[in-house]
């Protein structure tokens, strides 16, 4: 009796023993095992099994992890203080070195990106914050992608969400973009008139050298204005019907 008991007693121990060894990992889940405190491999996925007071694991997830950047204050280069909050994406590619390079991988990344974000954001001109935002983008990614790399860790993506600017630097700019406009509106009418002289000029130029041109004109114009309803019509009368004149009465003057 005292044997069916102890038997019954070990197969009970033998069974929590093996069902507490097993561990199911799901496909985006690997486990980093150690034996007795040294790194021994990484399993996964499915069913593995871990050896109690012997072997220890450390669940990692694969899936890629989304936060946001605390609002963090920025001085930009031209020495303008800014608000500039982010959003970072990054996921665990080595498992073994997210555990054992680094304490808390997520904690190092957040933080790691709050002090690149401005260190990166501090090289630029407000301009360059405001209208290059993917170059921006790109340079904060890039810098925290070679940083992290030592911990298993790839920042894929990371983007500027907004940049805050004080309400007196936001009426300066908009200062600053009407003079821009008012200048380029400037531009483009001393463009057409230096285009619409230049056509003037070819044009007097041309009826110089043809002065049946310049008849043809003035019998165009003569039916333009035959065709209003002025009851005023004043008739254009070329220089060389004077001089024509002038020339007559001197020949009868002379006779």
């Amino acid at each position: 009796m005292e044997f069916n008991l102890s038997f019954t007693a070990f197969l009970f121990l033998f069974i929590a023993l093996v069902v507490s060894s097993l561990r199911v990992l799901r496909e985006y889940e690997r486990g980093v095992i150690f034996l007795l405190g040294r790194f021994w491999k990484v399993k996964g996925p499915g069913l593995i099994i871990v050896i109690p007071g012997i072997q220890q694991m450390v669940r990692v997830d694969l899936r890629t992890v989304v936060f946001d950047v605390p609002s963090q204050d920025v001085i930009s280069r031209d020495n303008v203080s800014v608000k500039v909050n982010a959003v970072v994406y990054f996921r665990v590619v080595d498992p073994q070195r997210a555990i054992i390079q680094v304490e808390d991988f997520l904690s190092a990344t957040s933080q790691l990106a709050q002090t690149t974000l401005r260190a990166v954001l501090g090289k630029h001109e407000l301009d360059e914050m405001l209208a290059e935002r993917e170059r921006l983008n790109v340079d904060i990614q890039q810098a925290l992608d070679s940083q992290t790399d030592a911990w298993g860790v790839k920042v894929s993506n990371v983007e500027i969400k907004h940049v805050d600017i004080d309400e007196s630097m936001v009426r300066a700019i908009a200062k600053q973009a009407e003079a821009e406009r008012e200048r380029r509106a400037k531009v483009i009418h001393a463009e057409g008139e230096l285009q619409a002289s230049e056509k003037l000029l070819h044009a007097a130029q041309m009826l110089a050298r043809q002065p049946e041109a310049m008849q043809l004109r003035y019998l165009q114009t003569l039916s333009a204005i035959a065709g209003d309803k002025s009851s005023t019509i004043v008739f254009p009368v070329p220089m060389d019907i004077f001089s024509t004149l002038a020339t007559a009465l001197g020949k009868r003057a002379s006779e």
